[in-house]
């Protein structure tokens, strides 16, 4: 009992801390926003924007930004590599503050956007996004920090799981212990109650790929409650990533009883038949994009939600300090609360993707029905 208590209290302590972090980082933004090259004009007055601070955690960037204490901002600079009209070009994110140029120009709505451009034409605007203002053509490889993020989680995938499995092959006769005790619970209920539920005597040959789906996606959401990290899966190229691949496998494992389902229904009318097969077909699209949506919605949303009940603090204080402090208590317990609520989701939304994909799949393989 002790030991469960204090798993409880590290993890209520960690949460708090995360709390803590995010609106030390609020705050910090807040006080970067109105240092000089920010600065209002004389008649306007000075607001914080919560919207603009949200979208600018939950986004993706070309660096890796840890935390600030005053002027002090750590971050890790991350590799661009771009190809353009004078072919590839690498070269760490850092080189545009040390290198690049201040200008701004003005976009396709005629808005002015102010960045950082480097002699080879490419600029960084405010936000982080490298473009051209020539309007020259480019492919961006770069590494950003949601990519940074995943290599870091299927790391520690390899790491934990190549333990576990050596672990399995020399002491096979011996209880689990460590990550082995603690994970094989989930190995075994994503094989018996997902995969074999839904695939029967077949399902061996999907587990592995929806062993690495789950805990792929569940690591990462886990790590993204982590101030400083990445919000991987509440990006959308992520999650089209994984729904292609489950598209991929469903259609490719689509035996003839599956696609005579979707073109010649049986014992439908022949009056009616376009009309089913085409929403038959709609059907194999709208399945991967209800995927991808459910968990870039459900993650993306737990995020920004974090964030508006710690941006409060800052928005009451503008009124008053007083105000800042007293809804300071709220918005710590509610946060807190949220964040608790978020370490569920990140397993219910991994454990929704790997069920859907399993049963997608048994419905592209099952046999017919004499």
């Amino acid at each position: 009992m002790q030991k469960h208590f204090k798993h409880f209290f590290f993890i209520i302590s960690f949460l708090f801390s995360a709390n803590f972090l995010f609106a030390q980082e609020i705050a910090q933004t807040v006080i970067d926003s109105t240092k000089t090259g920010n600065e209002a004009k004389p008649t306007e007055e000075k607001t914080f924007k919560p919207g603009d601070v949200i979208l600018n955690h939950i986004g993706d960037s070309h660096e890796w930004h840890f935390f600030s204490l005053g002027d002090f901002h750590a971050s890790l600079p991350l590799p661009c590599i771009l190809k353009g009209p004078n072919g590839f070009e690498f070269f760490m994110s850092s080189k545009f503050n040390h290198e690049g140029i201040d200008n701004s120009y003005a976009d396709g709505e005629g808005k002015i956007i102010d960045g950082k451009m480097l002699p080879n034409g490419y600029l960084m605007n405010e936000h982080g996004k490298i473009s051209r203002p020539d309007g020259a053509s480019f492919l961006d490889f770069s590494i950003t920090k949601n990519v940074a993020c995943m290599m870091l989680s299927v790391l520690l995938l390899i790491l934990i799981f190549t333990q576990i499995a050596k672990k399995y092959s020399t002491n096979k006769n011996q209880a689990p212990t460590g990550f082995q005790n603690a994970l094989e619970p989930f190995v075994l209920f994503v094989r018996d109650d997902i995969a074999k539920a839904a695939l029967g005597h077949k399902a061996a040959k999907y587990t592995p790929f929806l062993l690495s789906v789950f805990f792929f996606i569940w690591i990462n959401n886990l790590l993204g409650l982590i101030p400083g990290s990445a919000n991987v899966m509440g990006n959308t190229a992520v999650t089209v990533t994984l729904a292609l691949f489950t598209f991929v496998i469903v259609n490719l494992s689509g035996n003839k009883n599956y696609w005579h389902h979707i073109f010649a229904m049986p014992g439908v009318p022949i009056a009616l038949l376009p009309i089913l097969t085409f929403v038959e077909l709609l059907g194999v699209f709208t399945k991967p994009f209800a995927l991808l949506i459910r968990l870039f919605a459900n993650i993306a949303a737990g995020h920004i939600i974090i964030l508006s009940i710690v941006s409060l603090i800052f928005i009451f204080g503008q009124m008053s300090p007083a105000a800042g402090f007293g809804s300071s208590i709220l918005s710590v317990g509610f946060g807190l609360f949220m964040d608790c609520m978020e370490l569920l989701v990140a397993l219910l939304q991994a454990y929704v993707f790997t069920l859907l994909t399993s049963v997608f799949i048994g419905q592209a393989i099952e046999e017919p029905h004499h």
